[in-house]
């Protein structure tokens, strides 16, 4: 049997993963938990993942790997996605652990409040301006980091892209304002320009 990884709809942890594997060609069956209805937190699942979190995956051989990132590594392992050399694969390592500790903590939670489940915004409105401006921080560095390069690491397209667009690409729907960042405009445009890019919506739609 092959893998399987378990995902939501909309987020852009789940879309990561999934888009390494639509990418490098790896295959895994799909299965979407409802979060929201607390899908992830039945003793069913639970079982499998006890943290309760998605996206996970489960090996052939019954192993599991948590953490969106991880589960990309692990997918683009072997492929042209992972960076030949051991300077440009630190590199990978040095912007997926920036996207999770400078854009995804910021990015997710104002979107998740403002686009998925807005009738909480209000509950949440002294944290957004202090998301805001952590995230607006992170895009500025990513920003500058791309006004002179075409992809994050110096091997080209790779993991790393994938990993920092999953939530960078969504930042409009927590109230980013993306036109302050053309660098990284023009990088994400790049991105949806590989062979095997699939918009979230679509991938996460099965």
């Amino acid at each position: 049997m092959p893998a399987t990884l378990y995902l939501t709809r909309g987020s852009g942890n789940s879309f990561k993963p999934a888009l390494v594997l639509r990418q490098t060609g790896r295959s895994a069956t799909l299965k979407f938990l409802d979060v929201l209805a607390g899908e992830s937190r039945r003793p069913e699942f639970l079982a499998i993942n006890p943290l309760g979190q998605v996206p996970y995956l489960v090996l052939e051989d019954g192993r599991g790997i948590g953490q969106s990132n991880a589960i990309a590594w692990w997918a683009a392992e072997g492929t042209p996605l992972m960076p030949a050399d051991a300077v440009s694969r630190a590199q990978a390592l040095q912007w997926m652990i920036f996207e999770q500790t400078a854009l995804e903590p910021n990015i997710s939670p104002a979107r998740f409040f403002t686009h998925i489940v807005p009738a909480q915004r209000e509950a949440h409105a002294a944290d957004i301006p202090r998301w805001l401006e952590a995230g607006h921080r992170g895009l500025g560095v990513l920003e500058q980091h791309l006004t002179h390069r075409a992809f994050i690491t110096d091997h080209g397209y790779s993991v790393a892209d994938v990993a920092v667009y999953g939530y960078t690409h969504l930042a409009g729907e927590g109230g980013f304002d993306l036109e302050r960042y053309p660098a990284v405009q023009a990088w994400m445009q790049r991105v949806r320009s590989t062979p095997g890019y699939t918009d979230i919506g679509e991938l996460l739609a099965h």
